[in-house]
């Protein structure tokens, strides 16, 4: 597998892929040193990542490969649907998946997704339309949704 580690708005993001698809996306919470030369393998994963966070990128177009349960990736494949600037709930999801009492077991899919911003986990909210649960950090997931918003709040000061 192949690692670089690259700058977001966000903090700093370390990607790990290879020839089969990228494996994992992952913001962290500490100061690493930026990659020099990005290895080829990860290079349209980085173009792609730069370009969402440019505003010019909506969708991603990646060969994926996700480790996890074959409940995860099914849940994980759900979230792939859910349309740039949108939300759903976990409660939503459920039904979507053919099982509303799987709500946890969806949320905790969700909480494992390897793939941070390209599966959009970020777009899951509570049913009261609350922030819940993001292992980036609500503060992550709260920019995320408003980067994604079409309603861009703008300062008055």
């Amino acid at each position: 597998m192949e690692t670089c580690i690259i700058n977001s708005p966000l903090g700093f993001t370390k990607i790990i892929g290879n020839a089969d698809g990228i494996a994992s996306v992952t913001v962290l919470n500490s100061e690493e040193k930026i990659t020099d030369i990005i290895p080829i393998e990860l290079e349209d994963c980085v173009i792609q990542l730069n370009e969402y966070f440019e505003g010019s990128r909506k969708q991603f177009n990646l060969k994926l490969n996700p480790q996890g349960t074959d409940f995860q990736k099914k849940v994980w494949n759900q979230l792939e649907d859910i349309p740039y600037g949108k939300t759903t709930s976990y409660l939503e999801l459920s039904k979507q998946l053919g099982d509303v009492k799987a709500i946890r077991a969806v949320a905790n899919a969700n909480g494992k997704n390897p793939l941070w911003i390209i599966i959009p986990c970020h777009r899951v909210i509570g049913s009261d339309g609350s922030l819940t649960g993001y292992a980036g950090g609500l503060h992550r997931k709260q920019w995320l949704l408003e980067h994604e918003s079409p309603y861009k709040q703008q300062s008055l000061f």
